[in-house]
Formats: C-alpha cells, structure tokens, sequence
C-alpha cells in the first residue's frame, strides 16, 4: 500500500459539448456526409479534441456532434468551447441550432 504522502493527486476536468448543425438544400446522405465529415477533419486539425457525429445519423438536413474536451482547467475548456463554436459559425455550409455544454 502507498503511504498517503506519496499519492499524486491529479485533477481532470472533462468538458462535453453537442451542436445540432442544420443544412439547408442538402439532396442526400451522401453530400450530408460530405460536410460532416468535412468539419470533424477541421476541427480535430485545429484543436485538440475528440469529436463524433453522435444523432441524427440518417437525416439529410440536420446532424448532432458530441465534442469532449480534458484539461486540468475549466476555463481553458470553455474557452476551448467558445473558439470552436466561433470557428463552427464561421463555416457556411450550415447553421448552429441547439448546443449543450457540460463540465464534469
């Protein structure tokens, strides 16, 4: 057993977020797909996140991503947050509808 002055406490924060992106003039999964696919490849390049489509898998016009996010700071995770729902509203192919963010 280690004594408990040796024990290293380390603090892990986990930031969850899901987007609801909705497209417009989208004639199938395919071309859907297309850009989904597109900004996840974006969004891992340019920050430091894991990030799945995780709903509406089968609808033509809309998609839900679920974006995690671990740090040792909760400011650096909202931040984090706040710069790829900035960098998602600059993308033109679709618009933002309900985002949810949590920090366990």
């Amino acid at each position: 057993m280690v004594p408990a002055s040796e024990i290293i406490r380390v603090i892990m924060i986990v930031g969850v977020l899901t987007a609801q992106l909705h497209m417009q003039g989208i004639n199938s999964l395919k071309e859907k797909r297309s850009i989904v696919k597109s900004l996840i490849g974006r969004l891992k390049s340019r920050f430091n996140i894991s990030i799945s489509e995780v709903d509406h898998q089968d609808e033509k016009t809309s998609a839900v991503l679920g974006i995690a996010v671990v740090s040792n700071d909760s400011r650096f995770i909202n931040q984090q947050f706040d710069s790829i729902l900035d960098f998602m509203r600059g993308d033109g192919r679709f618009y933002l509808g309900a985002v949810e963010r949590e920090t366990f």
